[in-house]
């Protein structure tokens, strides 16, 4: 019996996945506790439009991030900080203010996880930080670390 499962199953399927199952495996346990519904005409009508919703929105959250990635090639980031002799900062910039000056700014809101630092930035001068956006969508960001 073919039958759609409404959730992952560890050693099954995961879920919107279309499966073939014994029919005593489908009738006393996927049907029975709610994991599956039967693989009928409409059923397999409904996932197929959820799939598309799916992929439509992937598809259009994809092209926002790309124009995204096309304003930083026209940005550069000023951040002021204190720092001693030698172009040494005291602490350090960190992809949360790299966050939070792209939002002030330029009003575009990154969540910080995205910005990827692989240690905290202790020089003055421009630095190019990778900001990942999507799967797939990686954004380069000009960031001129500045004295007051």
């Amino acid at each position: 019996m073919k039958v759609i499962l409404l959730n992952d199953i560890k050693g099954v399927g995961k879920k919107d996945q279309v499966i073939e199952a014994s029919d005593g495996y489908a009738r006393n346990y996927l049907l029975l506790k709610k994991l599956a519904v039967e693989a009928n005409a409409d059923n397999l009508n409904k996932l197929k439009s959820k799939q598309d919703s799916n992929k439509y929105k992937r598809d259009m959250e994809k092209k926002e991030a790309e124009e995204i990635a096309n304003k930083f090639k026209g940005i550069m980031l000023k951040i002021k900080v204190k720092a001693g002799e030698n172009g040494r900062i005291f602490g350090g910039v960190t992809n949360k203010e790299i966050a939070e000056g792209l939002k002030k700014d330029y009003n575009i809101i990154i969540d910080k996880k995205k910005i990827m630092l692989n240690e905290t930035i202790k020089t003055l001068g421009t630095v190019v930080v990778d900001v990942k956006l999507f799967e797939g969508v990686i954004g380069k960001l000009k960031v001129d670390i500045i004295a007051e």
